[in-house]
C-alpha cells in the first residue's frame, strides 16, 4: 500500500513538473509576444503543445534520428509504411524480371534480334534507377507521399499503353521510359520513408521491406505466365498496367512524420532564389556573358550538391568505393534474370517449368530476407562495417554461382544454381540501402542514393543489350553467365578490398593521432606521478 501510495506520488510530481515546465515556456513565449509585436500568440502555443507531446515521446522510449526533424517512432505506424514498401518493390523492381517471359514472342511479334529486344528491359531498368534526381526534386517539392501515387500513374499508364504498340521502338518509349520512370517515383520515396520511420530498428526494417522484391520474383513470373497463355503478351501488358495502379493506393498510407524542419542557412545553398535572381539579373546586365555564366554556376551548383552528392565521390572514400563497386555489379546483376527464362527453354525445357525457376528464386528470397533481418537486427552487426563486409562477400559468390548456369542443361543444375544464386541475391537486397545509410549521413541519403542510381542506370543499360551482341555473334546463352560471373566477382572483391584498405589507414590514422598526443602530454609535464630516486633524497636533505 505504502509503495502504491509513493509510485502515485512520484507520477503526481513528475506531472507537476511537466505543467511547471510547459507553463513556464508559455509564460515566456507570452513576453516575447509583448516584446515583439510581430509575433502571433496561437502558433507560439502550437509549438509549445509539439514540444511536450514530444517530450512525452521521448518518455516513453522514442528513437530519434539524427537529424532535426519529426521524431522517428520506430514502429508503430511505420509497419504499415513497411508493408507497403513491399508491395511498391514487389511491383517496381521485380517487375523487369517479368519481361523474360514474353522475351520469345515479343522477339517473333516484332521480328527483332535479342540485341533489339534486350533493349526493352534495359531501358526500363535503366530510367528506374537514373530517375533519381527528378524523383528528389519532387520528394522536395510535393513530398514521398503525392510523388509515389504520381509514380503509379505513370507507370500503370506507360503498361498499359505497351499492349498497342505497333513498333519495338514504341514498345521502347511506353514500357521503357514512362513505366520506367514510374517506377523510380514509386521505389525511392518508399525506402527514404522507411529511413525517416526506423533509426533503431533501420537495418531490420530495410531488410523487411526488401522482400517486397522477393514478393514479385515469386509471383509475378507465374502471373506473367499464366496472362501469356490467357490473353498474349498485349492483354497481358494491359492487365498488368492495371495490377500497377496499385501503387497508388501504397504510395496513400505512407503519412509524413511532422512538418518539414527548416533547414538551416548555408552558403550558397539555401540563400533566397528571388532575391538571387535579382542581384544575378543586374551582374548580368554589367558583366555579360561573365555575369550569365556565374549566375548559371550558382545555381547548378547547389541542385547538384542537394540532389547529386557529387561532392561525396570527392570527400567521402567510403561512399565512393560502395558507388563504383554497386554499379560494376550492376553491370551483369539483372541480366540471368532477363536471360534464365530463354536459355532454359533452349534446351528443350518447357515454358512451365522455366518459370517455376523464377517463382523457386523469388520464394528464396522470401524465406531468407526474414532470417537475415532478423540476424542483422541483432548487436554484434551495429556499427563499424560489418554490413559492408557481408555485403561484398554475397556479391562475390552472386557472381561465381553464374558460372554454374552456364554448365547446367538439366532443370536439377538449374534448380542447385537457382538456390545459390537466390540466397546471395537475398543477402545482396537486404543490405544494399543499409550499407549506403551507415556509408553516408541520413541527410545526404537521398541525394546520394540518386547518384548511385545514376551510375546504377548506366551499367543497367549497357547490361541486356551487351548481352544480346554476345548471344547473336556466338549463338550460346553460357556465355552471357560466363560474363556476369566476371563483373559480379570483381565488383565483390573491389568493395571489400577497398573498405579493407580504407579502414585500416584510418586505424592507424587514429593510432597515430593517439600517439602524438601521448607524447606531446609527456614533454610539456614538468613533474612525474611517481616520485624519482633523487626527488626522495633531496626532500630528505631539505628536512635535515
Amino acid at each position: 500500500m505504502t509503495e502504491g501510495v509513493e509510485v502515485h506520488q512520484t507520477q503526481t510530481n513528475s506531472t507537476d513538473a511537466a505543467t511547471a515546465a510547459v507553463t513556464r515556456s508559455r509564460t515566456s513565449s507570452l513576453q516575447a509576444v509583448e516584446t515583439d509585436p510581430g509575433s502571433e500568440e496561437p502558433h507560439q502555443q502550437e509549438d509549445e503543445s509539439s514540444r511536450f507531446l514530444e517530450v512525452q515521446h521521448h518518455s516513453k522510449g522514442g528513437a530519434e534520428d539524427s537529424s532535426d526533424g519529426p521524431v522517428a517512432p520506430d514502429g508503430g505506424w511505420g509497419w504499415v509504411v513497411v508493408a507497403a514498401t513491399i508491395l511498391v518493390l514487389a511491383m517496381t523492381l521485380a517487375f523487369p524480371s517479368c519481361i523474360g517471359i514474353f522475351y520469345t514472342d515479343l522477339q517473333n511479334d516484332f521480328q527483332a534480334s535479342n540485341t533489339e529486344t534486350s533493349w526493352v528491359p534495359a531501358i526500363m531498368m535503366a530510367v528506374l534507377h537514373a530517375g533519381g534526381p527528378i524523383c528528389s526534386v519532387l520528394v522536395e517539392s510535393l513530398g514521398c507521399r503525392k510523388t509515389i501515387i504520381i509514380g503509379g500513374i505513370l507507370s500503370g499508364l506507360g503498361m498499359a499503353a505497351s499492349s498497342f504498340a505497333q513498333t519495338i521502338v514504341e514498345l521502347y518509349i511506353t514500357a521503357g521510359i514512362i513505366t520506367g520512370m514510374g517506377f523510380s517515383l514509386s521505389f525511392q520515396p518508399s525506402i527514404t520513408m522507411v529511413g525517416h520511420y526506423f533509426v533503431r530498428r533501420r537495418a531490420f526494417a530495410n531488410a523487411l521491406s526488401s522482400i517486397g522484391t522477393a514478393l514479385g520474383l515469386s509471383t509475378l513470373p507465374l502471373l506473367a505466365n499464366y496472362l501469356l497463355s490467357s490473353f498474349g503478351w498485349r492483354g497481358s501488358f494491359l492487365v498488368l498496367g492495371g495490377v500497377l495502379l496499385n501503387c497508388c493506393v501504397c504510395g496513400a498510407v505512407m503519412r509524413p512524420l511532422g512538418a518539414k524542419p527548416k533547414m538551416e542557412a548555408r552558403p550558397g545553398e539555401t540563400d533566397n532564389p528571388q532575391l538571387k535572381t535579382n542581384c544575378l539579373s543586374i551582374s548580368q546586365e554589367r558583366e555579360g556573358l561573365k555575369g550569365r555564366l556565374r549566375a548559371t554556376l550558382s545555381t547548378v551548383v547547389p541542385f547538384l550538391r542537394r540532389h547529386m552528392a557529387f561532392d561525396l565521390l570527392c570527400s567521402h572514400p567510403y561512399f565512393c568505393a560502395y558507388a563504383f563497386g554497386v554499379s560494376w555489379m550492376m553491370l551483369g546483376f539483372v541480366v540471368p534474370l532477363v536471360y534464365l527464362v530463354p536459355y532454359a527453354t533452349t534446351y528443350g525445357m518447357e515454358q512451365d517449368r522455366a518459370a517455376l525457376l523464377m517463382a523457386i528464386l523469388g520464394l528464396i528470397n522470401i524465406t531468407v530476407r526474414p532470417a537475415t533481418a532478423l540476424v542483422f537486427g541483432l548487436p554484434r552487426f551495429r556499427g563499424s562495417h560489418n554490413f559492408a563486409y557481408l555485403f561484398a562477400t554475397a556479391v562475390l559468390i552472386n557472381g561465381l554461382s553464374n558460372c554454374i548456369c552456364g554448365i547446367a542443361t538439366t532443370f536439377s543444375v538449374l534448380l542447385a544454381y537457382v538456390i545459390v544464386f537466390g540466397v546471395s541475391m537475398s543477402l545482396i537486397g537486404s543490405l544494399l540501402f543499409t550499407v549506403l545509410m551507415d556509408t553516408v549521413e541520413m541527410s545526404r541519403f537521398p541525394s546520394a542514393l540518386g547518384l548511385i542510381s545514376i551510375m546504377e542506370s548506366i551499367m543497367l543499360l549497357l547490361g541486356p543489350p551487351l548481352a544480346g551482341i554476345l548471344v547473336d555473334s556466338t549463338g550460346q546463352y553460357a556465355y552471357v553467365f560466363f560474363a556476369c560471373s566476371i563483373t559480379g566477382s570483381t565488383a565483390g572483391l573491389f568493395i571489400m578490398l577497398s573498405f579493407y584498405w580504407l579502414d585500416r589507414q584510418k586505424n592507424r590514422e587514429v593510432k597515430s593521432s593517439f600517439t602524438h598526443k601521448d607524447i606531446k602530454m609527456t614533454i610539456d609535464c614538468d613533474y612525474t606521478p611517481v616520485p624519482l630516486q633523487s626527488n626522495n633524497v633531496r626532500d630528505m636533505e631539505t628536512d635535515v
